[in-house]
């Protein structure tokens, strides 16, 4: 009645986890395949150090700490702010096991445009610098990458994050 609900299939975008110590680094795919409960993913797995690094230093509050045990596809930009290492992954998840939730086309395409366009490094850049000339210059250059995004809603969200992180005043 008020729209399909989505189901598991070849091509469909999904999120997912892998315990890696005490926080979870998380999964972007699409799926490739599928017999019975095991789901193969081809995609993106992300771990999220920079984050996990403030954690252990306690720079961070509860909400960071939360993103990683516990992350979604909603909060995970958050974790995507400080400086992460990130590979293919190509695996089969058990669906008895492994978290694998249904995302938007949208939702994949700006988690995957973040990773590749390197964006957590632009933002580290400037977070990470004094004020003075050398985080103007990191300003600069994260502005002009955010300027010559062509995905609108990579942009939008990149803008909406560099906002609430008062970076680009």
């Amino acid at each position: 009645m008020f729209g399909k609900r989505q189901v598991l299939k070849e091509g469909t975008h999904i999120f997912s986890i892998k315990k890696n110590g005490d926080f979870n680094d998380f999964i972007f795919g699409v799926v490739t395949g599928i017999d019975g409960r095991k789901v193969g993913v081809n995609g993106v797995i992300v771990n999220p150090l920079g984050l996990k690094n403030k954690i252990t230093q306690g720079k961070t509050g509860h909400r960071s700490r939360e993103i990683l045990e516990h992350p979604t596809p909603d909060n995970v930009v958050l974790a995507l702010v400080y400086r992460v290492e990130h590979e293919n992954y190509a695996a089969v998840l058990d669906l008895d096991t492994d978290k694998c939730d249904i995302i938007p086309p949208k939702i994949y395409a700006m988690l995957d445009g973040w990773i590749r366009e390197s964006l957590p490094e632009f933002i580290n850049a400037v977070l990470s610098l004094p004020p003075g000339s050398e985080r103007d210059e990191a300003k600069r250059i994260l502005k002009h990458r955010m300027d010559t995004l062509t995905d609108q809603t990579l942009k939008r969200t990149l803008y909406s994050v560099c906002r609430s992180l008062k970076i680009l005043n």
